[in-house]
């Protein structure tokens, strides 16, 4: 398609549906795995190789009637697609709904150099146009024509421009490293946990039986029960130390597969970020879109001086509400990014204000009361169970108890470190205990303020304050009636000197 030829239905690259036909693939290997693993490796194979050539053709046969039927046109006021076989889907979005194009390259993608493009409109992650498979060439000409087109109605808003891409913040391999290490997970055992649960009839024995391990175990673990309390210490150390170092690993390569060479800039069309190792993604985020900054931590990041930052925007970042632009990055990296996005984060002199205390105490009750409710049913199946029985023993009924009164304490701590502030421009929003997080928006970009509040608010005089920021739920709770009035009026008046559909 060429810029002199509006309107003119083009298709997606042809190789596209080959991409589509392999992914097709993914649907037979837990059957093929399954016709393996039950029937042996002789038969098994045959009848999984079988599965998988067939789900690759038909896979392939509907991909390609699909791309026969799919086109988009570029017209000077919108762009439209149509797909469908049976039925016909057409779909126009105006330039000026369009947040942003976002570059998405799998794989697969790759390989055959290969994008997929998506129209960010703001209005929610499934409900963004998307255009895949384009040959890079093409995505990135038609992502500039669409830019251009959309940025025509920014130049009048006045939005500052860029001569030249700057580099505001990049992640090296080691900080991408350092940042996996905090990512701690143990996502592995869960997925392995579900699957076995699953299809655990496909196993020779019942994985729930305990009598069936003890049996397996006589023989290759009765050695173990010999070498004493001491050496059995030993192994269930290197356990849980082979656990942690699981938990470290899966960490570091997910977070290597999302973070690896990221890449901030600023260029005259806003934030230009790009990261991923397999799935490389390119997204640019207009500044005068930004509604809201959150600097965020964790308990153990923030001892050694580690902090995130993300913008909150009208767009949704790959299904999440917030756009990462430094995940990992020093105090003294992240003030500079706060300035590029014509923010300000609070100064000393900030007046920061409590919630109610009486909420805090409601909220520590309302965790510690599901638990309570656990542990009194441990307690009446107890006493249905013979006393004899290791399951007859209270002491089951502790676990729900601590752990309800850990949570009590966690909320109760967190709700008391609740601040909120207020200046000329911007209002700002702190909370959390082991993961803090620093929240400023714009007065001025606040769509809307409502005060709500249930049963136990009536009866000891506390509301909730919600704000109308797109992308984010930007709530402060717990708020003294007298006081949220206060600040409500104040912002209503704020928000009516501006009209937000003219907002730069």
């Amino acid at each position: 398609m060429r810029d002199n030829a509006p309107d003119v239905p083009q298709r997606t690259d042809p190789r596209g549906f080959v991409i589509k036909a392999i992914e097709g693939l993914r649907a037979a290997l837990l059957p093929a795995a399954a016709f393996v693993f039950t029937r042996g490796a002789d038969s098994g194979l045959l009848v999984g190789a079988i599965i998988g050539a067939a789900s690759i053709v038909i896979s392939g046969v509907f991909s390609y009637l699909a791309w026969t039927r799919l086109t988009y046109a570029v017209s000077e006021t919108d762009i439209r697609v149509e797909s469908g076989l049976l039925s016909r889907n057409a779909r126009s979005v105006p330039f000026e709904r369009i947040q942003d194009v976002s570059v998405k390259e799998g794989l697969l993608a790759r390989i055959f150099g290969l994008v997929e493009l998506t129209f960010e409109t703001g209005a929610g992650a499934g409900e963004d146009l998307s255009l895949s498979y384009l040959s890079a060439a093409e995505g990135e000409r038609l992502r500039n024509v669409v830019r251009d087109r959309r940025d025509t109605q920014a130049a009048l808003a006045g939005e500052p421009a860029v001569e030249e891409a700057r580099l505001l913040f990049a992640m090296t391999p080691r900080r991408v490293f350092t940042f996996g290490l905090f990512n701690f997970s143990l996502v592995v055992f869960g997925v392995a946990a579900a699957t076995v649960t699953q299809y655990d009839d496909l196993l020779p024995f019942d994985i729930w039986d305990a009598e069936a391990w003890e049996r397996r175990l006589a023989g290759p673990g009765a050695w173990l029960s010999g070498l004493g309390v001491f050496a059995q210490a030993v192994g269930i150390a290197l356990l849980l130390l082979a656990l942690a170092l699981l938990g470290f690993a899966t960490g570091i390569v997910r977070t290597a597969l999302r973070e690896w060479n990221f890449r901030l800039e600023r260029t005259d069309k806003g934030f230009r970020r790009r990261r991923g190792l397999l799935t490389r993604t390119d997204v640019v985020l207009p500044v005068r879109r930004v509604q809201a900054v959150i600097r965020s931590t964790g308990f153990v990041r923030a001892r050694f001086g580690w902090h995130g930052l993300s913008l909150v925007s009208l767009a949704a970042d790959a299904g999440a509400s917030n756009h990462d632009i430094a995940p990992l990055a020093k105090e003294a990296e992240i003030d500079p990014l706060v300035v590029e996005t014509g923010f300000a984060l609070p100064g000393a002199k900030a007046d920061w204000q409590h919630i109610s205390r009486v909420f805090a105490w409601i909220e520590a009750g309302k965790r510690m009361r599901l638990w309570l409710f656990l542990a009194a049913v441990i307690l009446v199946v107890q006493a249905i169970v013979q006393p004899g029985s290791p399951l007859g023993s209270p002491f089951w009924a502790l676990f729900p108890v601590a752990i309800g009164i850990w949570k009590a304490a966690r909320i109760f701590v967190a709700m008391r470190r609740t601040r909120y502030a207020l200046d000329k421009d911007h209002i700002h929003l702190r909370s959390g205990w082991l993961t803090p997080y620093f929240l400023t928006g714009a007065r001025e970009k606040l769509q809307s303020v409502e005060l709500s509040r249930g049963p136990l608010g009536r009866r000891f005089g506390y509301v909730d304050l919600t704000f109308g920021v797109a992308g984010t739920g930007l709530t402060i709770p717990g708020m003294p009636v007298d006081a949220a009035a206060a600040l409500r009026t104040e912002l209503l008046a704020s928000m009516r000197l501006r009209d937000f559909s003219r907002l730069n």
